[in-house]
């Protein structure tokens, strides 16, 4: 059989000769088409066809695969291999477009872009309307329209004219003048005769036009060289004043490329610079160290509650820098802290009429975990994650401000962007980091946008500078280059080879022989994010991986005389947290050095500690003996805490000094809370007892509050938390990609759509026209006798079926036992055996009888 007599005469015909795996292929890569299931494969190929869907499909194209298509459109339809390597190699065949075009050819085929044989490629007519020239929208490729389009409202006395001007024999018709116009342009030979003879403006006027845009602007009597180009149709009126330049012409002096620079490889992201991977693992390690530090740290700021959620959501500025302050990093980092954790799930608002930001109960569970499974929860989080932290600050389609928790931060593409950076990270030399440019010019090849190189403003450029300081932040990576912890948190392997050959020190040096990708190869983007159960497999072997790294929680602080604490490394969380209430921390780093204070050691003693307990657990804690100038100021502050009583009178204040009393009463500072002396020991007031708690502390005394019944109220920090909340959840960039469960079922339920709408039916008066898409009617009586018939006979047939729900289809079914008012058969359709009320067949029909 003759290739003419096999070739597909349409999509759906192309998609009906494909295999399972192929299907699979398609739908996996365009989810789009599989939601809903079509019902055939004619509804796929519709479907396959809608311009969102094509969109949607061509912006995920890589840049030379691109191109392909591009040359595509500028070709003539049908058009051949030859053809359409022809303008992607030019006239001289570049070795490395030939390499990479069957590729590309092939990612067309698959996303069902491209159809039809070799010798007749087809693009899909969307497609085609899309990346065509077209004076709305000019071609990537820069190109005008063809003669025959460019030509079509002329007269054709105008077009006999051009016909003999080029040096031509005129015709009897308007089409063969045409054809041979074109035929003359498209001759290399006889065109560049055409143009030796061409006045030296003409052809600068044709240099400057010929990479486009093709279109060119003339007054009403134009120059002599240019009459000499619009006689001869080298350059063709579109509109009074206005000129194109024929595709053809372009082509020929573009030696038959449709691009002024072809791509067939993708670029290599060079390495920058090289560390050894010991030094870059621990680097990411105190990183992941930091991460969780920072973390408790704000978690413990708002511990009591956080700041107020503004009326249209999120963070105000002014919480946003105190949060800033408080984690001591600048706002931009604060930000993405703090979108970190509500993305873990450890952050959210309480919901209460005076809306505030806190912690979880999902924190205190956190909070128990060993820490690096506790980085793994966030950095899983964080990969993916929606939620953008470095739009903060930013503004909106309405000009309004973007803040953090707020909306609008959620960008479908943050996902696949930051996997995309760490796997590109993943296949440089272990060490290594990127040069940011050569990475951001690789990810723009592989999703390239409407401008020919990246712009620092793209979304996916800007993405990509997050994501690589971001996962420096967060551990993921350690100076600059992708951790051990990071690359098994993307699901890869381990690279090969031992770590003890790779150099080390400041004199690090690049590999002499770093890995590049074959030129003839295309790139093979990492997998998509994984499943949850995956991801979860994953952030546990980055968890083994990162726990020998982070350093053992000690148990002992070193105590100085100058009323100072150093912990050389963190500390068990009880030690750490009676330490945060008994002293202030003065400054952060490798060492923590917190400072004891009266304030702080009042604050010990509001908690219900006593001197004694102070000072038994600093001996048990301290490596070195207790400072003399501690221990004096801990019995100091015990002997006068509690020597003053404050309860309500408002408010009142007792002490057994009387001469303490008049103190009080003497200075200035205490006229603001209306104090008397109702007894030598007892002082009543017209403030508050918490105001007049914190007015005496100011002034220097070390009072403590006191219960109606006479007792010291032992003080401790409220943890307020949000009612039982769930992580905020990724909005998807279209439809998730289909499991092997979901495809399976998918194609079966298409291909027996298909059967039952192409099965060959027996024409025949009762079914009408076989093919035309309509439910066979047939009487109850002729319904049943056909069903007995098809059971003795084991044939199949065709019938319309109406459900429950009143929806109508057809199917073909092989009959196994009609009896009861039911017909129990094989069901082509479903691909399983069912049971079918007769009263619900509207009409059943023989096949054809080449049919099974």
């Amino acid at each position: 059989m003759s290739p003419e007599t096999t070739a597909p005469r349409s999509l759906a015909e192309a998609l009906r000769a494909r295999d399972d795996a192929s299907l699979s292929a398609l739908l996996r890569s365009r989810p789009d088409l599989i939601t809903p299931v079509p019902t055939d494969l004619t509804q796929l190929a519709t479907r396959a066809g809608t311009r969102a869907s094509v969109v949607r499909a061509l912006e995920r194209l890589d840049r030379f695969t691109l191109q392909t298509a591009e040359a595509l459109a500028v070709a003539r339809e049908p058009a051949t291999y030859d053809e359409l390597l022809g303008l992607l190699a030019g006239d001289d065949g570049d070795p490395a477009v030939t390499a990479a075009f069957p590729h590309a050819l092939g990612m067309l085929r698959e996303q069902a872009l491209l159809w039809g044989p070799d010798d007749r490629l087809r693009l899909v007519r969307t497609a085609r309307e899309l990346l065509a020239p077209a004076p709305q929208h000019p071609s990537p490729t820069g190109l005008g329209p063809t003669v025959g389009e460019a030509t079509a409202g002329m007269s054709p006395g105008r077009i006999q004219e051009i016909v003999t001007a080029a040096g031509l024999a005129s015709t009897h018709d308007s089409v063969s003048a045409v054809a041979s116009l074109s035929e003359l342009f498209a001759d290399r030979s006889r065109m560049s005769a055409l143009l030796d003879e061409a006045p030296a403006e003409a052809v600068e006027v044709l240099s400057r036009l010929v990479w486009g845009p093709p279109y060119g602007q003339v007054t009403a009597e134009p120059a002599a060289h240019l009459r000499w180009l619009i006689g001869r149709g080298l350059l063709l009126p579109t509109a009074p004043g206005t000129v194109v330049l024929p595709r053809e012409v372009a082509l020929h002096l573009r030696a038959g490329r449709a691009h002024r620079v072809t791509e067939p490889v993708a670029p290599a992201v060079e390495a920058a610079t090289a560390h050894s991977p010991q030094a870059v693992d621990s680097t990411a390690a105190g990183q992941a160290y930091t991460t969780l530090a920072t973390v408790e740290e704000l978690l413990k700021d708002w511990h009591e509650g956080g700041p107020a959620v503004l009326r249209a959501g999120g963070l105000s500025v002014r919480d946003l820098k105190r949060t800033a302050v408080a984690l001591d990093v600048p706002e931009p980092v604060a930000a993405f802290w703090v979108e970190l954790a509500h993305a873990a799930g450890l952050v959210a608002s309480d919901g209460e009429a005076d809306e505030r930001y806190a912690a979880t109960p999902a924190y205190d569970s956190w909070l128990e975990l060993p820490a690096a499974e506790r980085w793994a929860k966030l950095a899983s989080a964080w990969l993916a994650a929606t939620r953008t932290a470095g739009l903060v600050g930013g503004r909106d389609t309405k000009d309004r401000t973007l803040s953090a928790l707020g909306p609008g931060l959620d960008r479908s593409a943050a996902p696949e962007v930051r996997h995309r950076v760490l796997a590109l990270l993943a296949e440089l030399p272990e060490g290594s980091s990127p040069g940011t440019d050569s990475l951001l010019t690789r990810l723009h090849w592989e999703r390239p946008s409407r401008s020919v190189r990246p712009s620092p403003d793209d979304l996916r450029a800007r993405l990509a500078r997050w994501t690589l300081s971001e996962a420096e932040l967060l551990g993921v990576t350690g100076r600059g280059a992708l951790s051990a912890q990071g690359r098994a948190l993307l699901g890869l392997p381990a690279p090969a080879g031992t770590r003890a050959a790779q150099p080390s020190g400041p004199g690090d040096r690049l590999p002499a022989h770093p890995r590049r990708r074959h030129p003839a190869a295309s790139p093979v983007p990492a997998p998509a994010p994984h499943s949850p159960a995956e991801q979860a497999a994953a952030a546990a072997r980055a968890a083994v991986l990162l726990a020998p790294l982070l350093p053992e929680p000690l148990d002992h602080v070193l105590l100085q005389a100058d009323l100072t604490a150093v912990a050389p490394g963190p500390l068990e969380r009880p030690l750490a947290d009676t330490l945060g209430v008994l002293a202030d921390v003065e400054s952060k780093g490798g060492a923590t050095v917190y400072r004891f204070t009266p304030a702080s050691v009042r604050r010990a003693l509001d908690a219900g500690r006593s001197a004694s307990d102070l000072h038994a657990f600093l001996a048990a804690h301290s490596r070195t003996p207790v400072p003399q100038p501690l221990a004096y100021l801990i019995d100091d502050m015990a002997r006068r805490h509690g020597h003053l009583r404050i309860g309500a009178a408002s408010a009142y204040v007792r002490c057994d000094d009387e001469a303490v009393l008049n103190e009080i009463l003497a200075d200035k500072r205490s006229q603001e809370f209306g104090l008397r002396r109702i007894a030598p020991t007892v002082l009543v007031a017209q403030s508050d007892p918490s105001g007049l708690l914190a007015g005496l502390r100011t002034m220097g005394f070390a009072p403590a509050a006191e219960s109606a019944e006479g007792d010291v109220l032992i003080s401790r920090a409220h943890a307020h938390r949000t009612p039982p909340r769930t992580a905020p959840e990724p909005v998807p960039d279209g439809p998730p990609v289909p499991d092997a469960t979901l495809l399976g079922a998918a194609i079966r339920a298409i291909r027996a759509g298909d059967l039952a709408s192409t099965a060959p039916r027996k024409d025949d008066a009762v079914t009408g026209r076989p093919g035309d898409g309509a439910l066979p009617r047939t009487s109850s009586a002729e319904t049943l006798a056909t069903m007995q018939a098809a059971v003795m006979t084991g044939e199949a047939v065709w019938i319309g079926y109406v459900n429950a729900e009143g929806a109508a289809s057809q199917r073909v079914i092989a009959p196994i036992r009609v009896e009861g008012g039911f017909v129990t058969a094989y069901d082509h359709t479903a691909d399983e055996v069912r049971t079918y009320p007769l009263h619900r067949v509207t009409g059943v029909a023989e096949l054809a009888d080449d049919q099974p």
